[in-house]
């Protein structure tokens, strides 16, 4: 699991942080919505910097930053950033998200210098979680990133036309929503993640905005047997894996 992880376009370092690339991380770098008026993007919670790299292979975003907490992270999401093709336009800040939040919102921003795009793949397990590894028990607790805490966060620091996008267990996806709700944000696409045709719902992928719409809701099966995936998961991140 430390050794690099190779995409069409760049290569991710993983042996300095604690959560590996994995599945949940790629979905939201490729579903995330981006269009030509994305000019700014948030990451938040970086970890190795896989969400906005592929948001920088994907969008002709300017200014694409990310923020990350564990030192060990920050240092490796930074190299990743500078040996990857867009360099210039990805900056990655240590820092805690709600210290990024006051910093920023004590400036009084203009529209300009809110962000067009933020996207954050979080911490969720609610419960105590122990392996032994404390950078990973903290990376996966959502005690170090509540939902109530991030959604507020977003929600300051969104333009009024922007999207937030995320991915969460699916059996948070009320609790999300309502938080989500208090806040001015809307749900305008959400697709539920299963991992075969048989098993249950695992993960939902929310995008939020501040205009309230009709859902677009639908549904994504990740393999059709053990190592079978299918045409739509194929078509989602095709752009991505090498062998896809």
């Amino acid at each position: 699991m430390n050794k690099p992880f190779s995409f069409k376009q760049f290569t991710i370092k993983q042996d300095r942080c604690a959560m590996k690339i994995g599945t949940d991380g790629v979905l939201l770098g490729a579903w995330t919505s981006v269009t030509h008026n994305s000019y700014s993007i948030l990451d938040i919670g970086a970890g190795t910097g896989i969400i906005s790299l592929m948001l920088a292979q994907r969008s002709a975003a300017e200014n694409i930053e990310a923020i990350e907490l564990d030192g060990d992270a920050f240092e490796q999401c930074t190299e990743n950033f500078e040996n990857s093709p867009w360099r210039d336009r990805l900056f990655c800040f240590h820092a805690g998200f709600d210290e990024f939040v006051d910093e920023y919102t004590e400036e009084e921003p203009d529209e300009f210098e809110l962000y067009n795009v933020i996207v954050s793949n979080p911490p969720f397990y609610t419960e105590e979680v122990t392996s032994g590894n404390n950078a990973r028990d903290t990376a996966r607790q959502n005690t170090s990133l509540p939902f109530n805490e991030l959604i507020e966060g977003a929600s300051k620091l969104l333009t009024k036309d922007g999207s937030f996008s995320t991915i969460i267990p699916f059996k948070e996806e009320e609790n999300f929503l309502n938080i989500a709700k208090t806040n001015g944000l809307f749900p305008s696409r959400i697709t539920r993640v299963k991992g075969n045709p048989t098993s249950e719902i695992k993960r939902s992928l929310l995008e939020f905005t501040f205009t309230k719409t009709e859902t677009f809701i639908n549904e994504l099966i990740i393999e059709k047997e053990r190592h079978q995936y299918t045409d739509s998961y194929k078509e989602l991140t095709k752009d991505f894996y090498l062998k896809m």
